[in-house]
């Protein structure tokens, strides 16, 4: 029961469709923001670079242009020079030439120095230094490179720098980035346009499948074709076909049982409208009496016969798996031994107990119906003055056997007397009350609780040993 409390409790999975475009989309939407952010930092990078090499280019064309005059570093840069590092198409630039001895030559004084810990560039073999700074309250790059100056009377290094303001960097990096995003997003769309018209073709059998389901009469229990559907999803269409064998059967069987139990209960039902007319008719008080006699003893055999039905229909439907607890059989065996005992006595048959502590895992009422009908139809069978034994063995598997003196049923019989209603050839003499559903019963509650029902002789062609072994390890 707690089990399926759980179960119902569970949150409902919700849409198929939709949880596949998740686990599609939402992977491809990390994935392609990880690629633009890749691309866009490639695309700076690509940038810096053009950017840096057109700014060491107008490094080196100031650098050519400075020299050693009158012992002095000066730097020849013409009025039109000086006009294209005022503005600049492509940004605001900025120099500034520094002696030998770090004195200022040209440009503007107040440009930012090199820092100490900016390391050289690589991509190039001149001795050139690229940094960021902050000149007049907006970012700069500046390029600083050193160029040997020299002449007949001194020789030294003197430091070019050339600072480019960063806006022309910063709208191509935001026009790389739009180009980036516009381009991803169209990938983007047009992926989830494929993923959702993909997962719908994907998926058009298993909507058919459930438009099958639903169409289907509540009578037609016809297996579906599980070629219809994919590879993945055979699997559930095999299992819904095998439940749907399991439940055929099951309502096979029902409609089998209640036609057998209506017939059975027709003749007895028959018998008692019989009975009632004749004693409406009956002056005799004698007659009476025994017509009202026989009344009782039809109801008798009537209300056996509806509760052993009913007990064969909780049994077969399985309903008491759900309350089973640790049993002691011997207990159940001895108890039912005690209720039966003064049946046993007016026949004047031996009954005995033997046995030790046998516990199994089951449904304490079945298995006390389970040993009432088999000792029941021990003592029904059993002659006057005969002997019955219910005896319970708890070794590798617990065992309940019960035997009589009877007349034993033969061997071409004993798989035939489990199906419901059928007698013995010798029952009926015996016995013309039975019913024939003592061990049909028993074979339903044994299986039931796992366990198998053997019959056998007690001696050659003498006597019945019904022997139900339980399966191991049912505690």
């Amino acid at each position: 029961m707690k089990q399926h409390t759980a179960v119902a409790k569970r949150k409902p999975l919700g849409s198929l469709r939709n949880q596949l475009l998740r686990w599609l989309l939402i992977p491809l939407l990390v994935l392609v923001a990880l690629d633009a952010v890749s691309v866009y930092r490639n695309a700076l990078d690509a940038a810096d670079l053009a950017y840096d090499r057109s700014l060491l280019a107008s490094t080196r064309a100031l650098a050519e242009r400075v020299s050693i005059s009158n012992g002095h570093v000066v730097a020849n840069v013409p009025y039109v020079a000086l006009d294209s590092f005022e503005t600049d198409t492509l940004g605001r630039l900025y120099y500034k030439v520094t002696g030998i001895n770090g004195e200022f030559v040209a440009g503007y004084d107040d440009l930012p120095p090199l820092p100490k810990n900016v390391k050289r560039s690589e991509a190039y073999p001149a001795l050139v230094y690229f940094y960021h700074a902050v000149y007049r309250g907006e970012p700069v790059r500046i390029a600083a490179l050193y160029q040997p100056v020299f002449d007949d009377t001194m020789r030294g290094i003197a430091l070019i720098q050339v600072g480019e303001s960063r806006e022309a960097r910063r709208d191509l990096s935001r026009q790389i980035l739009l180009d980036t995003l516009a381009r991803q997003t169209i990938l983007v769309l047009a992926a989830v346009l494929l993923a959702w018209f993909a997962v719908r073709f994907v998926l058009r059998p298993l909507m058919q499948l459930r438009q099958d389901v639903e169409a289907r009469e509540p009578t037609d229990l016809a297996d579906f074709d599980p070629a219809l559907v994919h590879r993945e999803v055979r699997p559930l269409v095999a299992a819904m076909n095998g439940y749907m064998g399991r439940l055929q059967t099951l309502l096979a069987g029902q409609r089998r049982f209640i036609a057998d139990a209506s017939h059975q209960l027709r003749t007895p039902l028959t018998v008692l409208k019989t009975q009632a007319e004749l004693a409406l008719r009956e002056n005799d008080p004698q007659a009476l009496r025994e017509i009202v006699q026989g009344i009782a003893r039809t109801t008798d055999a009537t209300v056996h016969l509806a509760n052993r039905l009913l007990t064969l229909a909780r049994a077969g439907h399985g309903a008491a798996a759900a309350e089973f607890e640790d049993v002691d059989l011997d207990d159940v065996a001895r108890q039912v031994a005690l209720e039966l005992a003064q049946q046993a006595v007016r026949k004047d048959i031996d009954l005995s107990f033997e046995g030790g502590p046998a516990r199994v895992r089951g449904n304490p009422l079945l298995l006390h119906e389970l040993v009432a009908n088999l000792l029941d139809n021990a003592i029904r069978y059993t002659p006057a003055g005969g002997h019955v034994i219910v005896r319970i063995a708890d070794g590798a598997a617990p065992v309940l056997e019960i035997e009589d003196s009877g007349p034993g049923i033969a061997p071409a019989e004993r798989e035939k007397v489990f199906a419901p209603f059928y007698r013995a050839a010798g029952a009926q003499s015996v016995n013309a009350e039975g019913s024939g559903l003592g061990l049909t019963i028993v074979r339903d509650i044994a299986a039931l609780h796992g366990a198998h029902v053997e019959l056998s002789d007690i001696t050659q062609g003498k006597g019945l040993r019904v022997r139900v072994v339980f399966a191991q390890g049912r505690v």
